[in-house]
């Protein structure tokens, strides 16, 4: 025993970590370790150990099949700086390797270990590889990296394929500056990749196959990551669109998004990359496929309108698709908006004319958030556009005025700003519930049953909305400025029409026009002017009113329903309960007596002429056919 205790050359702690190992195993003669005892660091040294002086630096059993539990005093061999244990079958509890200062590389996979201890990662301050793959720890309930893991400041490869890691993906990884290799593959992760990994240096990421709900969120994160070769995150539920900065990562060898809720056109940075796989299939993708430079490209599954690398859309469907990537790919249109023919019936919100053209867009309550797409303008064919009650932004753009067959735009309930763009054709432009635009615009009747002027007629009309609490409705003449821009003194609708009452006014103007007409005759003179006033609910007599210039006096004439009249002369033009009314000669000087080049259109009744009064007030003047001067 005295010649024993003289030459042991390994430190007696070392020892008893050791021979507790040994102890342990169901298989210790795989290990060729003497059987009765012996110097693990003398000589000969054991197999499969390292020693530094008489302490135990490496143990290195990777893929000898040893079965059975670890020590839990194994943190006792403070001086261990190579622990290779994978490819085995170590069972039971991992024990704590807190106060290893010294352990740099730590390769524990693959095995059977269930059980990790709070404590395992502290004071690892020297750790550069630790790899935990392919163990069935926590099984039940799961677990999570641990803040002390954050101290390992010299960490590079941290490898944890399956092995039950659950919660969201710490955020002091992405602040790690010294990890190149981060492989969380087949975990239980969800949430976002989180902000702190912008501009990480990590070199390869796997984050793909996550069960449960899968991490979800935008990769815009991972295209600052410029140093990135391998990328992985198929089989999650990320969302939005791939990154036009991808492009940036210039060393990226490999990207697999595959099975996720991507959605967009394909950036064409992406199909330059010269990949070495670029795997795409079961997204939302949508548009053309381009022409990818990658040596092996798959993109099934996804809502392409061609099947064909480098084939084009259809205009219409680019229009479309573009409008859809500003307004943030709600999914009830992603799922359905696919092909190269958004009149085949499919397309959510779409209906075409008779010619299969796109005629209506009608997305109300459609979850769109962003901004209105110039490229609406495309549709050359389409009539209304209804977006009510979504939760669109910014301006409506000035493309849209290019829309000749444009009749109603709908925006009601939105967050529209000012200030809107010329129309230079007829058009119901519907605005209520728009915060930052004025909810009365200037000339609008506060009446809730107002209604518009036929669409033909290019008269301008404040209207508001038939809806409940709503605001208002505008329908712009041609070359008028939105109510934003305009000055509350001199831009003044002249017809303003109650929606309630509009059949009834039909019925009284025509017979009251006629008679009109006939009395002027008898009297050898003739109206040059005809405007029609709201009824006012807050008049006793509560009669349409019907205002008649005079060319022999020079004098306006305001005719109620009954008969009787009002006299105003003298005034070049004259206002009356808010009603502008306006002398014959004034009409002829600011039309220039109804020349050609102010014609603004033709209605049902007469031409419309566009004049401008002195003090900047901009009018329409309807001037009948039948004999009127």
């Amino acid at each position: 025993a005295f010649a024993s205790l003289v030459f042991t050359v390994t430190d007696p702690n070392d020892l008893s970590v050791i021979n507790e190992f040994r102890k342990g195993l169901e298989n210790p003669e795989v290990l060729k370790w003497p059987e009765n005892g012996g110097d693990p660091c003398g000589s000969p040294v054991w197999p499969h150990i390292v020693c530094s002086g008489s302490r135990i630096q490496q143990i290195q059993v990777m893929g000898l099949g040893l079965k059975g539990p670890l020590p839990q005093n194994l943190n006792k061999l403070s001086r261990l700086t190579h622990l290779g244990l994978q490819k085995n079958q170590f069972s039971g509890k991992l024990p704590s390797f807190s106060g290893l200062s010294e352990l740099s590389f730590a390769y524990l996979d693959f095995n059977q270990f269930d059980t990790i201890p709070l404590d395992f990662f502290d004071g690892l301050v020297n750790l550069q590889v630790l790899a935990l793959d392919e163990n069935p720890l926590n099984a039940t309930s799961g677990w999570s990296l641990p803040n002390g893991l954050q101290d390992s400041a010299q960490l590079i490869n941290l490898t944890m394929i399956n092995c039950n890691l659950a919660g969201p993906l710490p955020e002091f990884l992405g602040t790690m500056s010294s990890l190149e290799v981060l492989l969380l593959s087949t975990n239980r992760l969800s949430g976002p990749i989180p902000g702190t990994f912008k501009d990480a240096v990590l070199k390869m990421l796997w984050l793909n196959d996550q069960s449960g709900d899968g991490m979800s969120g935008s990769i815009d994160v991972v295209a600052t990551m410029v140093s990135l070769t391998h990328i992985w995150l198929h089989g999650n539920q990320f969302s939005g669109k791939i990154p036009v900065e991808i492009g940036n990562l210039t060393n990226l060898k490999d990207l697999s998004v595959n099975t996720n809720n991507l959605v967009g056109l394909i950036p064409e940075s992406l199909a330059n990359m010269r990949l070495d796989n670029l795997d795409l299939n079961n997204n939302h993708f949508m548009g053309p496929v381009p022409k990818f430079k990658a040596t092996n490209v798959s993109f099934m599954s996804n809502s392409f309108c061609q099947t064909k690398q480098g084939a084009v859309c259809a205009p219409e469907v680019m229009a479309l698709l573009e409008f859809l990537d500003e307004v943030n790919y709600p999914s009830r249109l992603v799922e359905s908006w696919s092909g190269n023919n958004p009149c085949d019936g499919r397309w959510w919100g779409i209906s075409c004319d008779d010619n299969q053209k796109v005629s209506v867009i009608n997305l109300p309550k459609s979850n769109l958030s962003g901004t209105l797409s110039p490229s609406i303008a495309n549709l050359e064919t389409v009539t209304r556009i209804y977006l009510e009650s979504n939760n669109l932004s910014g301006f409506v753009p000035s493309s849209w005025t290019s829309l000749k067959s444009l009749s109603i735009l709908d925006l009601s309930n939105n967050n529209i700003s000012p200030p809107l763009p010329k129309f230079t054709t007829p058009l119901k432009l519907v605005l209520n519930g728009n915060p930052k635009l004025t909810s009365n615009p200037p000339g609008a009747n506060p009446s809730p049953n107002n209604s518009t002027t036929p669409a033909d007629s290019p008269t301008s009309s404040v209207v508001p909305s038939s809806r409940p609490n709503s605001s208002s409705s505008v329908i712009f003449k041609p070359g008028e400025q939105s109510p934003e821009k305009k000055d509350s003194k001199s831009k003044i609708a002249i017809v303003v029409v109650p929606i309630a009452g509009s059949l009834l006014l039909v019925f009284l103007a025509i017979p009251l026009y006629i008679y009109v007409c006939k009395k002027s005759k008898d009297k050898h003179q003739a109206p040059t002017a005809l405007v029609v006033h709201p009824r006012d609910p807050s008049d006793s007599d509560n009669v349409v009113k019907i205002a008649i210039a005079n060319q022999t006096n020079g004098s306006l004439s305001t005719v109620n329903a009954s008969g009787s009249a009002s006299i105003h002369s003298g005034e070049s033009h004259m206002i009356e309960a808010g009603n502008l009314l306006i002398s014959v000669q004034v009409l002829r000087n600011v039309t220039k007596n109804f020349s050609p080049e102010n014609e603004l259109g033709r209605g049902g009744f007469g031409v419309v002429y566009k004049g401008e009064l002195d003090d900047g007030t901009q009018i329409a003047v309807k001037r009948m056919e039948a004999g009127i001067v």
